[in-house]
């Protein structure tokens, strides 16, 4: 299972023909008041006392915290008074420092808006009678969903998004699909940034809606494969997953039944289908452990079956192949997983028989199966790569020769073909939509990423390189330049990171970053420990007891970096978002003198108080990545010696934008609130600290793809501003 906190990884893009080049003025009109004579709001105190096994901490912001935090999550609008208004307040003292930067800004989203094929649309995918894809119009925010009969015909509209969120601040459809016999559609629809969905369903005969949505789900649903039932998972009222239902497709909220409750608050759960269509399965899990349950398609009001009960430290999924099941699993000693098969009647780990074996440093990501081959996507060394095999055993790989790159595999709905999608990008080279024939090997593309602005790869140049760890670990880093840019350490950094939970920082195409690397700017992305990059046990690496390795493996990549030119101290900027804002929280506190500006979106930062906290929707299920401080004094000890906001200390701190929002179940808004609070209280420079929070989204950020990509654009004019130090210029 996948842990929930994580968004923000990195994509790509080039510039368009308005873009400012390296020493360009980012000056603004002359009537605004010089940055300097512009006062930060001055957060009050109110001590708070807290005592914990024994220990005695206190917290002069808790007050930011709103006791009713679960409600305001529903409904923005019954934030408590004071909190508001000082939001408010360090929203318009953001953007009044910030003001010099609007034309760059401006710009920026330009150039980023340039780069999207406005009308846009997916390659489709056949399923059937009918292919599915999705389109978006021009200047349109969301997309359409639409179908067309397989042998060409008339489009068919199952869901204009965009006109779902008309007259709205937010909303986000976070999962749409057709039931097997193409006769209904269901999608849900988060409608605050909460990630409290609606599950709808529309009778596609008629196009009306069912009566009934779904209420309070995660958004996480599926068809039985008769497409009589629609099963979905339910949210509790602290934000976790903690049931699933089922419901005759076409019914309502009286004929809902219970088919699983899961007793561990510290489990993410949900449901869905294996490719051959012949099993649900029910998942449940997190970092350390997992379980499935099956329910045959034969009988979709089946009892749930247990597959293999949870076990401390095993996790297993599982597919179904070739009359058996083929479980992905890290039993024994796989820690970068290995695959065995299992039969049907009785798949029990005793039954379990070893089929791709285990090999250290080539992570098993996932699998996926067809009538005649079954596909494994593996991660070596930051590079991700796709292997085939057939019904008799033969198999064969499918990799790229870049220096940096990923390969992923994009799922279709069709089991009996020998057709499988995959996409292929790198820093430098847009997408690319292949349809691979597994049994003559041979390929289609089916589509090219278009940048309407245009883009050569040739112009730039992707390296890998690997930093020296303090304990001589060798950490990947992916380095996307101008061809010629001059490795003196004139051309500014910008380095990024995330490394938690094991999500890789994929070297990926971005159509946002050109921005930046077009102004001269080197983007850098350090593939640090507590990522799984460089397979499992780099993620292990930096998880509970091992999490400083995350923080001192991003400031040897920035070191190293320096050394060989890439950047220096003074022209630095470091990124990263969510728990790769705790990295930045972390880095700051360690090492101020390297980093010119940090940027910490969604930044997780005050983990003792969070992670101290059993209402919040991430907290128990979280302790198995940082411990469990409320119960384990070793665990409490040593996450309170790095979380950013305990560890803030009179230092010349550089200048900090932390970002957030309001209706954010991950890290909740008042993390960033606090931390900007007590760095501002405990600085000793004079960069600035600034805070803006989103009042109307959450975990990320505004839902349109242009809107979103106005906060991109902000966020990079802030690394522009904080190296030139903008605010000292009249």
């Amino acid at each position: 299972m996948q842990n929930r906190r994580e968004l923000l990884a990195s994509t790509a893009a080039l510039v368009a023909s308005s873009a400012l080049i390296p020493g360009e003025s980012m000056s603004a009109s002359p009537t605004l008041p010089p940055s300097s004579t512009i006062r930060p709001p001055v957060a009050k105190k109110e001590p708070k006392r807290i005592e914990q096994l024994g220990r005695v901490r206190t917290d002069d912001y808790a007050w930011m915290k709103d006791d009713n935090w679960q409600k305001v999550l529903r409904d923005p609008s019954l934030i408590k008074a004071d909190v508001k208004a000082h939001l408010t307040e360090e929203n318009a003292y953001t953007k009044a420092m910030l003001a010099k930067t609007e034309p760059l800004q401006k710009a920026m989203f330009e150039e980023m808006k340039g780069r999207v094929k406005e009308d846009d649309a997916s390659v489709p995918a056949p399923d059937g009678a009918f292919e599915y894809y999705t389109r978006y119009n021009v200047g349109a925010q969301h997309p359409i969903y639409a179908r067309k009969p397989r042998g060409g015909g008339a489009e068919e509209v199952l869901l204009d998004s965009d006109a779902l969120a008309k007259g709205k601040a937010y909303s986000e459809v976070g999962a749409a699909d057709h039931s097997p016999d193409h006769k209904l559609f269901a999608y849900a629809e988060d409608a605050q940034g909460s990630e409290v969905f609606k599950v709808f369903v529309k009778d596609l005969a008629t196009g009306q809606l069912l009566a009934e949505p779904v209420e309070s789900s995660t958004g996480d649903f599926t068809f039985s494969p008769d497409s009589q039932w629609l099963f979905w998972t339910h949210r509790d009222d602290n934000g976790r997953p903690d049931k699933i239902y089922r419901r005759p497709a076409r019914g309502g909220a009286k004929d809902d039944v219970l088919i699983y409750e899961e007793a561990d608050e510290g489990y993410f759960i949900g449901i869905g289908r294996v490719a051959s269509d012949q099993f649900l399965v029910i998942s449940a899990g997190n970092n350390d452990s997992s379980e499935a349950l099956i329910i045959p398609a034969s009988d979709p009001t089946a009892k749930p079956k247990v597959v293999e009960p949870r076990k401390a430290g095993v996790r297993y999924d599982i597919e179904h192949w070739d009359g058996d099941f083929i479980i992905r699993t890290n039993v024994g000693d796989a820690v970068d997983f290995k695959l065995v098969r299992a039969p049907v009647a009785d798949p029990s780990a005793k039954n379990w028989k070893e089929w791709v074996a285990h090999r250290p440093g080539t992570l098993i990501v996932g699998t996926t199966a067809y009538q005649n081959h079954f596909v494994r996507l593996e991660r070596v060394n930051a590079n991700t790569r796709i292997v085939v095999t057939e019904k008799g055993g033969a198999e064969h790989p499918i990799v790229m020769d870049e220096e940096a790159y990923v390969l992923s595999l994009e799922g279709g709905y069709e089991f009996d073909t020998p057709v499988m999608r995959y996409v292929y990008q790198s820093p430098t080279t847009p997408r690319q939509w292949f349809d691979y024939d597994m049994a003559k090997r041979t390929k289609v593309l089916r589509k090219t990423q278009e940048i309407p602005s245009g883009h050569n790869p040739a112009d730039y140049v992707t390296k890998r390189l690997y930093a020296k760890a303090s304990d001589g670990a060798e950490v990947p880093i992916t380095v996307l330049m101008k061809k010629g840019t001059k490795l003196d350490g004139s051309a500014p950094l910008l380095l990024y990171g995330y490394g938690s939970y094991g999500i890789p920082m994929d070297p990926s195409f971005s159509i946002r970053n050109f921005s930046l690397v077009d102004r001269g700017w080197i983007w850098a992305t350090a593939h640090i420990r507590g990522g799984s990059e460089k397979g499992w046990g780099w993620f292990l690496d930096g998880k509970r007891f091992k999490k400083k390795n995350t923080f001192t493996d991003f400031i040897a990549c920035a070191e190293h970096l320096h050394a060989a030119g890439y950047g220096a101290k003074g022209r630095t900027v470091a990124y990263g978002g969510s728990a790769g804002g705790l990295l930045m929280g972390a880095v700051t506190n360690m090492r101020p003198d390297l980093w010119s500006g940090i940027i910490g979106a969604v930044p997780f930062v005050d983990v003792i108080n969070t992670m101290s906290d059993t209402s919040l929707p991430l907290t128990p299920p979280e302790w198995p990545e940082w411990g469990n401080p409320i119960e384990d004094p070793e665990a409490y000890d040593y996450m309170l010696s790095y979380s950013p906001y305990d560890q803030i200390a009179a230092k010349p701190y550089p200048a900090v934008l932390a970002t957030g929002g309001l209706s954010d179940p991950r890290v909740t808004y008042w993390e960033p609130e606090k931390w900007v609070a007590k760095l501002r209280d405990h600085t000793t420079a004079t960069n600035p600290i600034l805070l803006k929070i989103n009042m109307d989204a959450g975990h990320g950020g505004a839902s349109g793809r242009f809107d979103f990509l106005k906060e991109i654009a902000l966020d990079y004019a802030f690394a522009v501003w904080a190296v030139e130090k903008g605010w000292e210029k009249a």
